[in-house]
């Protein structure tokens, strides 16, 4: 295709997406990064949030990365995920029980470590609530 960059999302569990977009939108550590053909290198990491692939004429498609890297070329983007999952596919009452027992584990004040974890686990949670929204409002 014309106008095209490369995209490939890919975690431990194998490849989410391959495909060519004409912008992708990714959620990188210092705020989201808008990707077009012929970019700028960048390498980066990548933040629990929505990746969001755009194609002329097609649906816009969402996924879920719980962080991970980005890697980006002129002509290939390379989204290298921690977790990652098609938007659609989340589980809106397992996102939910997780953000409540961070919460709680924050409310309760452990030990330094255990609250980093929470609130990393909050971030992914409530990551994954706005890709099942962003979904939600499409239908």
């Amino acid at each position: 295709m014309a106008n095209t960059i490369h995209v490939d999302i890919v975690s431990a569990e194998g490849q989410i997406y391959a495909g060519d977009a004409n912008m992708v939108f990714v959620p990188a550590s210092e705020g989201e990064i808008g990707i077009a053909p012929r970019h700028a290198p960048l390498l980066t990491t990548l933040k629990p949030g929505e990746v969001r692939v755009q194609i002329d004429g097609q649906e816009e498609q969402v996924f879920y990365v719980g962080g991970g890297a980005l890697e980006i070329q002129p002509k290939q983007v390379t989204v290298l995920a921690d977790t990652a999952a098609r938007a659609r596919d989340l589980d809106e009452a397992a996102a939910n029980e997780a953000k409540r027992n961070a919460e709680n584990v924050i409310a309760g004040r452990k030990d330094k470590m255990e609250l980093a974890e929470a609130q990393a686990e909050l971030a992914r949670a409530i990551a994954q609530l706005r890709a099942i929204d962003r979904i939600r409002k499409k239908r």
